[in-house]
């Protein structure tokens, strides 16, 4: 069985970029096919496994040497625990109390119209009250908890092909 799992990293990049745009397209049937609207962080969300997803296709395509397996790894890694961050926001939001939640703000096509894009940024990583709704849960977990799983294992999987025997 462990022989099966003796993958080298060009392996492991590629089913890390194909976990990635599994994600995107979950989010995208969400949006398109069930209709859920997504928040400022669910954008952000996503932008952050695209730009991990980005990072694992180019290692796979590349098959880097030693070296450039650590950088991709340790890119990898920070991209995916960026999108952790604010998933852990977009949870915590979601654990507030009723009356402690911000305000739902403005869509963000308006916004985009007519704010500047420092602006836009602050609002797409703070959150709305519009983030703070559960829309959907599977096993009890909402979109944003699974989302904060699916970060932490890519930063993991990034990670650990700075160890990767295969390799060597």
């Amino acid at each position: 069985m462990y022989k099966l799992l003796k993958f080298n990293s060009r392996i492991w990049f590629l089913l890390g970029f194909l976990g990635c745009a599994t994600l995107l397209a979950i989010g995208a049937y969400l949006q398109f096919i069930e209709e859920q609207e997504p928040c400022p962080l669910c954008i952000s969300q996503r932008i952050a496994i695209l730009m991990t997803g980005i990072v694992f296709l180019i290692a796979a395509v590349h098959n880097p040497g030693r070296t450039g397996i650590m950088v991709y790894s340790i890119i990898g890694a920070l991209t995916a625990l960026a999108g952790a961050s604010i998933s852990t926001r977009h949870v915590w939001l979601q654990h507030l109390p009723p009356e402690e939640m911000p305000e739902c703000g403005p869509g963000l096509e308006y916004v985009f119209d007519n704010f500047p894009l420092s602006e836009t940024i602050k609002l797409m990583l703070s959150g709305t009250g519009d983030c703070a709704q559960v829309s959907w849960t599977l096993l009890g977990l909402s979109i944003p908890e699974w989302t904060l799983i699916a970060f932490l294992m890519l930063a993991l999987l990034s990670l650990l092909q700075i160890w990767n025997p295969e390799n060597q």
